[in-house]
């Protein structure tokens, strides 16, 4: 069955990439050979599409890019996207509002930008990563610690995506704001975390899977003939749809179950072997 596997959809942190937001030299030349063999390749990322692109240039393949857990697809900074969808700004003020009530902040982002009510700090992954890249390539970061309501409100772009990370170690008030925003929306927004620190949140036809569905159709794919591989909560809706579904050897228990192989961890260079 794997010879006949016609696109491969990789989520970035915690598979893709290590624990020092690298891609190995070995998961590097898999791809490649992948792509000389004729198979197309995606990352599906929470990450906004800027990002998820400068990892997709350091392989050094061309790859479509999922970004926003499904909400955005594009493959080059210069494409129209394949897929946007947007959250209208009113449903983010009312996220916003539930998040505050939790005492938390909220990042909302666009394709190319970051809006936070906070500066950004230096060992945050996008401040990081800006300054490798050249100015048209970077985040854009857009803050207002004073009236973010307004922000959002004058946002010329379109958000995709928001998402509420939590660092101090207590994380009830995350757990909380996390299941009122499931409460009060329902279907109409897809709540899933990334991480043991986070949540995200998305307009409820957004997924990685709907996206991969999205993908593999419009290149003539059928389900069986797409791999998936993953780690987290957001990874489960792609590796339910995948013809052959991989979860990392560091993946949760929830994505060992749903897939069809657990590979090794991303430390050790999962997605290659």
């Amino acid at each position: 069955m794997e010879n006949n596997i016609k696109l491969i959809c990789i989520d970035m942190d915690g598979t893709l990439l290590n624990s020092h937001h690298e891609v190995s030299d070995r998961n590097k030349e898999a791809l490649r050979k992948a792509k000389e063999l004729g198979v197309n390749i995606a990352i599906a990322t929470g990450r906004l599409f800027c990002s998820a692109r400068y990892y997709s240039d350091l392989i050094g393949i061309d790859t479509a890019v999922i970004a926003s857990n499904g909400a955005y697809i594009k493959t080059n900074y210069e494409d129209e996207a394949l897929l946007e969808n947007t959250m209208p700004k009113d449903i983010a003020i009312k996220i916003y509002n539930i998040v505050k009530k939790h005492e938390l902040s909220i990042n909302f982002n666009s394709w190319d930008t970051l809006l936070r009510e906070y500066p950004v700090p230096e060992n945050h992954a996008y401040y990081t990563m800006n300054k490798l890249l050249p100015e048209e390539k970077r985040v854009k970061f857009l803050i207002d610690e004073d009236n973010f309501i307004d922000t959002i409100n004058n946002f010329t772009g379109t958000i995709l995506k928001g998402i509420v990370i939590e660092d101090r170690e207590d994380k009830t008030n995350l757990w909380a704001a996390k299941q009122e925003l499931k409460d009060v929306f329902g279907d109409e927004l897809q709540v899933v975390s990334s991480g043991d620190n986070n949540f995200e949140v998305m307009m409820g036809s957004s997924s990685k899977g709907n996206a991969v569905a999205y993908l593999a159709e419009s290149l003539n794919i059928l389900p069986e003939e797409v791999m998936c591989l993953g780690d987290s909560e957001n990874d489960l809706s792609m590796i339910k749809y995948a013809g052959i579904g991989v979860a990392m050897g560091n993946a949760l228990d929830l994505l060992k179950n749903a897939a069809d192989y657990v590979t090794d961890t991303n430390d050790n260079s999962g997605v290659a072997k």
